[in-house]
């Protein structure tokens, strides 16, 4: 089953944020719901066809846990949705080189203008992206 489909329903979203935090018995996942047992072990298995849970027999119970490779299909969809910046940063970082030039020009050829006061120095791009 696809990913995006499996997540369609409430429930099985609910079982998925359920499961983020940590492994659980379908007895107790059913508890959190007003839905049978027998109809959360049904959202379990398609969620696990989906490949976004799996079980662990343990005895004669079954632990589920979310299958966090799963959702790197939807995790990339998402991130493929953010907005791209048109241009490269690094170009602004040449116009403020160029502004800076033509300042000191200008004001090298014209001594009887004030100073102008000095630019503070542009962010190191490295510190934005961390």
């Amino acid at each position: 089953m696809d990913p995006f489909a499996a997540l369609g329903d409430p429930v099985r979203r609910d079982l998925v944020a359920r499961l983020a935090s940590g492994p659980a018995r379908v007895v107790d996942l059913a508890a959190d719901h007003a839905v049978s047992r027998p109809a959360i072990s049904r959202h379990l298995r398609l969620l696990s066809e989906a490949g976004l849970v799996t079980a662990d027999d343990r005895g004669r119970e079954r632990h589920y846990r979310l299958e966090r490779t799963g959702l790197a299909v939807i995790a990339d969809w998402l991130a493929a949705l953010e907005p791209r910046p048109r241009f490269d940063e690094s170009v602004l970082d040449g116009l403020d080189l160029e502004v800076r030039r033509t300042t000191r020009d200008r004001s090298a050829d014209r001594p009887d203008l004030p100073d102008l006061p000095d630019l503070p120095d542009p962010p190191d791009s490295a510190q934005e992206t961390a």
